[in-house]
């Protein structure tokens, strides 16, 4: 039977938001990559919205959204409970209702079939538990993600109530709390739809969240572990202080670890959740081993190198196997510039005359001074006035609207990637979470100020005039948005999703534009396409991907680089294993340009689409770069082809190449001379092939490292021998984010550009800023 309103997560990926929601798109990227995620399916946002309009209350919902009043909380809990009256009194029309059933009824029968978790799956059974999640259209966004606005069940069980669920869930789209987050950003209530993710309950031992950065000092070389016994609702919600794990990226050694005392958990009794308390003795033992911690930072790091961006995830642990939840990108970065600037920021404060009075865990940085409203319920939150500390044990999303009044936030309970942890980031407002008897110690309308840097509590009051001060210092560096550089400061990208977004960001260009993402989204393998003649599909799709980038940084230039696929990566897209041979070693197999000059039809359509996003739509920002270029020959052969499309080097169309071969270093002078306009230093994987090291294996990891002395002197190698011939050098791997001394020498050595990832614009411009200042001086 044809499903008209369900989608399988092997079915689904990214590029399916606008049908399965945040939540459920990237439970279908995952699945696809091989992710140990509980499978399922998901009730698409077409049943919601043909609900809606069957049932005919879109008109009453709308004509009651145009009367209230958003910002008065008691409007906004009546209108909410209006809207969730309506939605809830109405049947299910019997189509969807039906598809819904039958889905569930198939679930683990398709479970069998699925690739990921199958046979981790401990209990099989007609009618299985199962976990229903709310995804709604316009969540789980870079630049839109307030945590847990519509409604999530767990341990649901039958047809019947599995119904019930799925339209309490398009419900929880119209709470006090999702009304008034759109009404925020300014999203239309009736063109956001919800999806309802439905997948097989995974009954916890241990649950826990993970933020591949440090989620308060933005320190993208920490993986943040932090865990709890049970299922991992009161992690979430902040209602238990979790254990703490800090593990460095590189070695994956956890290096800091705090161990909290955990008195309830949350776990299924007779297929109910129950609240059960622990007794000291086991409610006082380390959640997770640190073997497990490395396991779950493992996984992080295979999402974050999936999405190619930092994520925030939810996992779990059932009978010792680890499960992936979800994961949605980490929204805050832009909020903090970093853990030295924390660090500087929180230093100033520790010279003032206030008294010490709390400490808990630093969630959100910064200092805030008010008067204290200690809050027990969301019921109470109209007593939070503009410039008010909030103190409660833990918040959930209904306290939002008194969040964005405070000027500092304290809880009793939870960690750094709780509820109130998140929203304080995304808000930047100071936060201070875990604090014991914080609603006890500090009192209503009593005067205090919050370091959310270092996660203490003062009695009393700082200056506004000191305030103003501290926080000149600790923004100092912010100022690099506006710094300028002789030497460029491009950015890496990916996916056109965020281009807007980093378009407006203090780079001069996109330095590197990955190929890979944009070709995988279009699914099928390209010479599948050709054969089939279709390729008008893959020269549209990747057209309007490139213009995205083109339009979002124009009349900085974005440098294109031309697929790199490697033959298991192709074989993975429709049709591949047709087209591509099964390779013993695909890293060093049948990829770059040798593929290009062996067979030139694929490369001949990047070529086309190129040609047609300069022409046709007039970006003469685009450029191009190759990647992995062995020889000279393939290089000189390469740029017949080019030549051949009617593309020619010109002072708007420059030619790059990629530099992450030794035998590029060696030769580098015969490959300017065969003719080029820059390169770009890959400092991945040209450290991998100088040393022989695997980055990517756990093993030899530590024995990877830019700044060895062969790698160094490859670098300047090539940034001399491009200052010789008069080209433009760069360079676009991982190096200038981490090694700031290796910053000062490329500065020093005359490397005209850098590019690196979004987050990382910032503090490299200032560390390129002040190596070029000190080079300066000395000159002088």
């Amino acid at each position: 039977m044809k499903n008209q309103y369900i989608a399988w997560f092997d079915e689904i990926d990214k590029n399916d938001i606008a049908r399965v929601g945040g939540k459920g798109a990237n439970l279908g990227e995952m699945c696809k990559a091989d992710i140990p995620v509980p499978y399922g399916f998901v009730v698409t946002s077409n049943a919601y919205f043909d609900f809606i309009k069957e049932s005919k209350i879109d008109s009453l919902i709308r004509d009651r959204l145009k009367i209230y009043q958003y910002k008065d909380p008691r409007s906004l809990q009546e209108t909410a409970k209006y809207i969730q009256k309506l939605i809830i009194g109405k049947p299910i029309p019997e189509k969807i209702a039906r598809e819904v059933t039958h889905a569930y009824l198939n679930l683990v029968i398709n479970t069998k079939k699925s690739k990921s978790v199958v046979q981790k799956i401990s209990s099989i059974m007609k009618e299985p538990y199962v976990a229903v999640r709310s995804s709604a259209t316009a969540e789980d966004l870079p630049e839109a993600s307030f945590a847990g606005q519509q409604s999530s069940y767990l341990n649901v069980h039958g047809e019947a109530s599995l119904v019930f669920k799925v339209r309490e869930a398009w419900a929880s789209l119209f709470t006090p709390r999702a009304i008034f987050y759109r009404e925020e950003q300014k999203y239309d209530h009736m063109k956001v739809g919800l999806a309802v993710v439905v997948q097989l309950m995974i009954t916890s031992d241990i649950s826990g969240v993970m933020f591949t950065i440090d989620p308060v000092t933005n320190d993208k070389n920490r993986i943040t572990v932090e865990s709890i016994f049970g299922l991992g609702e009161l992690i979430v919600q902040g209602s238990v202080n979790p254990d703490h794990h800090e593990i460095n990226k590189k070695s994956l050694v956890v290096e800091n670890k705090k161990i909290s005392y955990q008195a309830k958990k949350m776990t299924k009794i007779g297929g109910k959740n129950r609240i059960v308390n622990l007794n000291k003795s086991l409610g006082s033992k380390q959640k997770i081993s640190d073997k497990q911690v490395i396991e779950v930072a493992k996984l992080g790091l295979k999402l974050e190198k999936h999405y190619y961006f930092p994520q925030d995830i939810e996992w779990a642990i059932e009978k010792n196997n680890i499960y992936i939840i979800q994961t949605r990108p980490v929204t805050t970065i832009k909020k903090t510039d970093g853990a030295k600037e924390s660090k500087e920021f929180a230093k100033k404060v520790e010279t003032s005359d206030l008294k010490l009075i709390l400490k808990g865990d630093p969630a959100s940085p910064g200092i805030g001074s008010g008067s204290t409203k200690i809050i027990s319920t969301s019921a109470e939150i109209h007593k939070v006035a503009k410039g008010d500390i909030l103190v409660t044990r833990y918040t959930n999303p209904d306290f939002v609207p008194a969040m964005k009044k405070a000027v500092a936030i304290v809880t009793e309970r939870g960690g750094r990637t709780s509820h109130a942890a998140i929203v304080s980031r995304e808000l930047g407002i100071p936060a201070v979470v875990g604090v014991n008897n914080a609603t006890k110690t500090m009192h209503v309308d009593s005067i205090y100020s919050v370091n959310g840097s270092k996660g203490e509590i003062y009695k009393g009051a700082l200056s506004s005039g000191k305030i103003r001060e501290l926080e000149s210092e600790y923004f100092k560096k912010k100022a690099s948005r506006d710094l300028k550089t002789a030497t460029k400061i491009y950015v890496n990208l990916a996916t056109p999703d965020r281009a807007r977004e980093v378009g407006k960001m203090n780079a001069d260009g996109i330095g590197l534009l990955r190929a890979e993402f944009m070709i995988a989204d279009i699914g099928t393998h390209p010479k599948k396409l050709i054969k089939e003649h279709k390729s008008h599909i893959f020269v549209n799709k990747l057209s309007e991907d490139l213009i995205k980038f083109c339009q979002a940084f124009n009349p900085r230039p974005v440098v294109y680089r031309a697929t790199d696929f490697k033959t298991n990566e192709y074989r993975n897209l429709i049709g591949g294993k047709d087209y591509e041979p099964e390779e013993p070693n695909p890293m060093l197999g049948y990829r770059g340009a040798y593929r290009y000059m062996s067979d030139p039809k694929v490369f001949e359509l990047e070529l086309e689409t190129i040609k047609r996003v300069r022409n046709k739509f007039g970006f003469k920002n685009l450029w191009l770069m190759l990647p992995f270029v062995r020889t000279v020959r393939e290089l000189v052969e390469v740029k017949k082809i080019i030549a051949g499309s009617s593309l020619t080097r010109s002072s708007s169309f420059k030619l790059w190449m990629m530099v992450e071969i030794p035998s590029n270093v060696i030769l580098l002078d015969k490959f300017c001379e065969a003719g080029i306009d820059g390169v770009s230093i890959g400092s991945n994987d040209l450290t991998m092939l100088i040393l022989g090291t695997d980055r990517d294996n756990t093993e030899v990891a530590p024995e990877f490292d830019e700044r060895n002395e062969a790698v160094i002197w490859a670098i300047e190698r090539v940034i001399k021998i491009c200052h010789k011939y008069k080209v433009t050098s760069s360079i676009c791997g991982q190096a200038p984010s981490d090694y700031p001394e290796l910053v000062e020498k490329l500065v020093k050595w005359g490397i005209t550009s850098m590019s690196v990832n979004p987050d990382a614009i910032d503090h490299v411009r200032e560390t390129v800023f002040q190596a070029e200042k000190k080079l300066v001086q000395k000159n002088d």
